[in-house]
């Protein structure tokens, strides 16, 4: 008899668990409280620039395994583009300086050893200055491991942990951090090539999950809240969608996959993250400048990361709680700015879309990282997922995509 998973969340963990489950021949159930997948990784038509935009611009790197690993299950992996080697361009706005962080193609980190390939007045003692951050506990913070100063800190160390864990780097937790550094800097340039989903983010990591998951029969039910649950000798037995209850055979399986705040209404007394920092991206509609690089690291200005997509230049502005109440009109024009300045550009600011996602991504602190719970649960058969559970990782991608992978393994194990 096939083995039943109810999956509730239709964000990146959920999708990734659903996906490993059908592929492991269960009958899967997804249920979305909203009317589309894809949670905050996800695309729509804009009408102010009449593009498609992505909801918030992800970076993906080639040493992210379990993402790249979801994308391959699906078979959208090449929509994931970027360059052969590890390359960075960066612009400081204040001085002008350009350069280029080369990383190479290697599985170890030998870019420090090569002045031409290191950040620009930098040491090599600069890096090793480092080593602390790299096997910090998660409790110890940021600016307690290394010295948040000094030319490395400011053209890489602080761009790189502030996209990271959306926190002004010193206050973040040292071992989060530490987790990022190991498996990018560390990791050499075969891990850290970066890649972008230039069709967007549903073409590459929702639609052809949600495909493949029709393909293999999984009932996708949108507009599907979960309200309450039922639980008999230690399993959940019932599940409550307010118009209807849906009783649970023994053997059938729950993997929770939604917000913390809609987690902890449903587990009284589940420990979950209560701070929360925004993200600010922003749309503009213009056909990025000849030789313009996918990705753009910027320094000295109000932008952070400025991506170029066909008919699109997009900017990412991370930690940024202070931008969200900013008039908008008023923060398109100092965005467009800092672009102009970045490309290099004189042009009167095309359309326009800002997106400002008040609660983002947890509060990479080490307090608020004692919070994230586990994927097992009181209920045997029910398990949580989410970029918000204990995955190791800051709120990424590839953290999302590890807690579905491994809700879904202990539901295997169970079953």
């Amino acid at each position: 008899m096939q083995k039943v998973a109810h999956i509730i969340g239709a964000g990146i963990s959920g999708l990734s668990a659903a996906v490993r489950l059908a592929n492991a021949n269960y009958k899967v159930n997804l249920y979305e409280a909203t009317q589309q997948a894809g949670g905050r990784c996800r695309s729509y038509f804009d009408a102010a620039t009449n593009l498609t935009i992505d909801n918030g611009n992800h970076l993906l790197l080639s040493g992210n395994r379990h993402a790249l690993a979801y994308a391959r299950s699906i078979g959208s992996e090449a929509g994931l583009v970027g360059p052969k080697r590890a390359q960075f361009p960066f612009v400081d706005l204040k001085t002008g300086k350009r350069w280029q962080l080369d990383l190479g193609d290697s599985r170890l980190p030998l870019w420090v050893f090569d002045d031409a390939r290191r950040v620009p007045g930098t040491s090599l003692r600069d890096y090793l200055a480092l080593a602390p951050l790299i096997w910090s506990s998660p409790q110890r913070l940021v600016g307690d491991a290394i010295p948040c100063e000094g030319v490395l800190y400011q053209r890489l160390v602080q761009p790189l942990l502030l996209a990271a864990l959306n926190i002004d780097p010193p206050e973040g937790s040292a071992g989060l951090a530490g987790a990022i550094v190991r498996e990018t800097l560390l990791a050499g340039g075969q891990a850290c090539r970066p890649l972008i989903a230039r069709e967007g983010l549903s073409a590459v990591l929702v639609d052809p999950a949600i495909q493949l998951l029709q393909d293999k029969g999984t009932a996708i039910q949108y507009g599907r809240e979960l309200r309450s649950f039922d639980n008999a000798a230690g399993r959940i037995s019932k599940l409550s969608f307010g118009d209807e209850t849906i009783s649970l055979a023994p053997s059938d399986a729950v993997v929770l996959a939604v917000p913390p705040r809609a987690a902890a209404s449903l587990l009284p007394g589940l420990k979950t993250p209560t701070k929360f920092h925004a993200i600010v991206n922003a749309h503009f509609r213009y056909e990025p400048p000849q030789g313009q690089p996918p990705i753009l690291g910027v320094i000295g200005g109000l932008v952070e990361w400025l991506f170029a997509f066909p008919q699109r230049l997009s900017i990412t502005i991370s930690g940024a709680d202070r931008l969200v109440d900013k008039p908008r009109e008023e923060l398109a024009q100092a965005i467009w700015q800092d672009i102009c300045r970045a490309c290099g550009i004189t042009a009167e600011m095309p359309a326009w879309q800002i997106v400002r996602e008040r609660r983002a991504t947890f509060a990479a602190t080490p307090e608020q990282n004692a919070l994230r719970p586990g994927a097992v649960t009181a209920f045997k058969n029910l398990f949580l997922a989410g970029d918000w559970t204990d995955t190791g990782l800051p709120a990424t991608i590839e953290g999302s995509v590890r807690s579905g992978d491994r809700a879904a393994d202990l539901v295997l194990s169970e079953g």
